[in-house]
């Protein structure tokens, strides 16, 4: 995935976690609100605020590679977000729609994978910041 397609999958995929986040919260407050446990609303809200977040860094990426598309680590920053709210905030949604309590052991896969984003991307600031003009 490189330059104007790579950068438009980051934006679209930013986008649309952005757009779930938003429904998915606004569900768990008023759909779940009665149902579910004061606990497991925390888990859900806990589930679609990461998913807004990183929703945010995907459209950074996207944003970066618009920018600068040459820049190395982005793209795998990118994919680590994306697998990273899949399993993090997916296992938590699972989780509390389910009740099988035991997903919540997939959900520290998905926080090292999120933060595995977060590395690359400071690594693709520090060569930015080496290759300047």
């Amino acid at each position: 995935m490189t330059g104007m397609n790579g950068t438009r999958i980051w934006l679209i995929t930013g986008a649309l976690l952005g757009l779930a986040s938003v429904a998915l919260g606004a569900f768990g407050a008023h759909g779940l609100r009665g149902h579910v446990s004061a606990d497991l609303l925390a888990v859900w809200g806990t589930a679609t605020d990461y998913m807004g977040l990183h929703a945010v860094a995907i459209l950074i990426c996207g944003l970066w590679l618009l920018l600068r598309p040459a820049t190395p680590f982005i793209h795998p920053a990118g994919w680590a977000f994306l697998l990273g709210v899949l399993v993090f905030s997916g296992s938590l949604l699972a989780m509390v729609l389910t009740g099988l309590r035991g997903l919540g052991m997939m959900t520290p896969i998905g926080g090292v994978l999120l933060l595995s984003g977060w590395g690359l991307l400071a690594a693709g600031a520090w060569r930015v910041r080496e290759t300047a003009e």
